[in-house]
């Protein structure tokens, strides 16, 4: 504010008289190149639209027709069913929709009219996550890895540590200044994506500001969870955890062996601290040689949520109410590992869940990096989707590899680090010690039965695919139910994540990629070769793409079918309802048992995503499908052979590749 007060006060002087001198001139171009350098060093970016502008003008998201919701299911259900588990399923569906569930539906169409602020699937779906008595670790928070710096002299852990903390506070001031550009989807970024239609939407009313974007094919996002990104954590309570977010916090926590240290990254003003000083506080950390913490408390969040709750409880008690308070309000969690990393597979391992000794899960992020600063985000579910999370992870990236405010020439400000810098030394008894040993027990034994691997199909990607027509999200999803036809002679349920962000307070649908149509050209392929021709298979190809692509725009759109289940199911149990016979029916927990949960990721920012399974006996799938090229991250339970399964895919697209060149399958 000085430089820019500055600035005006020699524009004034130097108007005066229309008479500038050459001294003048010379001093007005420094204060102005000040102000530049000191703005751009607290903000990513100056959207002329305001970050939140079309926020109020976002269309609620819709209830679905009854009747189109189970149509959606029984579709749904026909390919996991014999005839005789369908006909059950089909009268218990239409009894359902004749009976209990036309009462439910009304009256949560009526509840949703009643609450126009939000939408009837938000509460539900906090609740489902914060209610939840599992382990936040493998159950619930995933993990999206950043790709190396292109530079490589800046993937050095504490240059880039520098960097990505910087960037992130940046991000920070940006989006509480109004100043971050609104996620907006554009169909056609020639219109909409331009300086010009800016200028114009800035100035129409928030009330009606979607309605412009929609006139030229752009579709604003929800941006209400992005406020929980910062100073926010997950707070363990007995039978429902609670989210807290303190915006005063000013302070950065790091995590290294098991150590908790805190130091502010803003200053009294609400400014960023000098990167140099930043620099010289992590190399402060990174220098510590004390040895490893012997009971480190942050693995007590990877725990049993009650069991947490309780240890949180006795934490207060022994007088850790403060240490917990700066952890709780810590801009973010930065977890600076000792250990470099192998491959792609020790990545995954390591981001999605580490040694649990040097992560705390219920931050609302985690930056992790390794010893050789491969780095990635893991983050706590339940107060936002991968939407924000990539959002942030894509300007960070941006930010940091297009202007790093530290380099390999910077030198860390000469500051006095060990005393800006605390470390967190928890209060702990005998009773605290045994909870957080058997915490690790817990942890180690979890962690150890998962199984992660990963394939590239280097034969062909999304571009091969758009000539001929074809959805690469559907030819990617057929090729998981090829290859579990292969190996396990099935078609199970299968789960892809889809966002509702284009809908006020929207979660997530469910697109639900096993069909009639998947199974009808999975069995051709794989149970049937040499008894159909090319041109067949091409057109089951076809059937197949265009069915997945209507499930994807409906579930976008709203209409799917799982959400609207979910939130009837949810009402008739807050009401102490006896539960509706189709929650009953062992079809609708075999549809909910999620064998195959997929998701799918691709970004120049991230080079792997993953998450666990949701099933003891499923597989995770992280996937991405590139121009040239489709990668798989998968992650399994011993109930099931990761490495088979992912050689089941790759020659499920190898035939699937074939045939579209025209050449028979062997």
């Amino acid at each position: 504010m000085a430089n820019l007060l500055a600035v005006q006060a020699r524009i004034t002087l130097t108007k005066q008289g229309n008479i500038i001198n050459p001294t003048t001139s010379t001093a007005l171009r420094i204060a102005l190149r000040e102000y530049s350098t000191s703005d751009g060093k607290e903000y990513l970016h100056r959207s002329i639209v305001p970050t939140m502008h079309y926020q109020k003008s976002l269309p609620r998201l819709p209830v679905p027709k009854l009747e189109d919701t189970i149509r959606r299911y029984l579709a749904a259900q026909k390919p996991l069913l014999n005839d005789e588990q369908y006909s059950t399923t089909e009268k218990l569906a239409q009894s359902f929709q004749n009976g209990v569930g036309k009462q439910l539906h009304e009256e949560l169409v009526t509840q949703d009219k009643n609450n126009k602020h939000t939408s009837y699937i938000s509460a539900p779906w906090f609740d489902m996550y914060l209610s939840s008595r599992d382990s936040v670790v493998l159950n619930f928070n995933p993990f999206m890895s950043f790709n190396p710096d292109p530079k490589p002299e800046y993937n050095d852990q504490l240059l880039r540590a520098t960097n990505m903390v910087c960037s992130a506070v940046r991000f920070m001031k940006t989006l509480r200044a109004g100043l971050l550009e609104p996620e907006v989807f554009h169909l056609n970024p020639a219109k909409s994506d331009t300086d010009g239609f800016k200028k114009l939407i800035r100035w129409v009313p928030s009330s009606i500001s979607w309605f412009g974007a929609f006139m030229v094919n752009a579709y604003p996002l929800d941006m209400s969870q992005y406020f929980r990104l910062f100073n926010s954590t997950r707070i363990p309570k007995p039978g429902r955890d609670e989210l807290y977010t303190n915006d005063k916090g000013r302070h950065l926590m790091v995590m290294r062996k098991g150590h908790v240290y805190v130091f502010d990254v803003v200053d009294a003003d609400g400014n960023l601290l000098s990167p140099a000083e930043i620099q010289a506080h992590l190399k402060h950390i990174l220098s510590d040689e004390s040895p490893a913490a012997a009971f480190p408390v942050g693995v007590l969040t990877s725990e049993n949520r009650d069991i947490w709750a309780a240890l949180r409880e006795k934490l207060v008690a022994a007088g850790n109410g403060e240490t917990l308070g700066l952890v709780d309000s810590a801009l973010f969690c930065l977890s600076l590992d000792d250990e470099a990393m192998r491959d792609h597979i020790h990545i995954s391992h390591n981001m999605l869940h580490g040694d649990g000794l040097n992560r705390w899960y219920d931050k609302s992020f985690t930056i992790v990096l390794a010893k050789d600063a491969q780095a990635a985000i893991n983050f706590e579910h339940s107060w936002g989707d991968g939407v924000a999370v990539l959002r942030f992870q894509n300007e960070v990236f941006k930010d940091t590899t297009e202007r790093p405010m530290v380099g390999p020439g910077s030198q860390p400000a000469a500051v006095d680090s060990a005393s800006a810098v605390r470390r967190l030394d928890f209060k702990l008894d005998a009773g605290l010690e045994a909870g957080i040993s058997k915490a690790k027990e817990n942890f180690d034994a979890a962690v150890s039965k998962l199984k992660i691997d990963a394939i590239q199909f280097m034969k062909g990607g999304k571009n091969q695919l758009k000539k001929v027509k074809l959805s690469p999200d559907a030819v990617v999803q057929l090729s998981f139910q090829m290859g579990f036809l292969r190996q396990y002679g099935q078609t199970v349920a299968t789960y892809e994540s889809c966002s509702t962000a284009a809908f006020k307070h929207g979660r997530t649908e469910t697109i639900r990629p096993a069909t009639v149509h998947t199974k009808r050209c999975a069995e051709a392929f794989v149970q049937q070769p040499g008894k159909h021709s090319v041109a067949e298979l091409q057109g089951l190809l076809n059937e197949c793409s265009k069915y997945h692509g209507q499930l994807t725009k409906e579930a976008a759109m709203g209409q799917g079918f799982d959400r609207h289940l979910f939130a009837m199911r949810y009402l008739a149990n807050s009401k102490g309802m006896a539960l509706p016979e189709l929650y009953q029916d062992p079809a609708y927990a075999a549809i909910n048992h999620n064998i195959l949960s997929t998701s799918t990721l691709t970004s120049p920012a991230v080079n792997l995503g993953g998450f666990a399974p949701v099933v003891p006996d499923g597989f995770g799938v992280g996937y991405g499908v590139h121009d040239e090229w489709v990668g798989c991250n998968v992650s399994t339970y011993p109930d099931r052979n990761v490495h088979e399964f992912l050689q089941c895919v790759h020659k499920s697209l190898e035939d699937i590749f074939a045939v579209l060149e025209g050449k028979p399958i062997s």
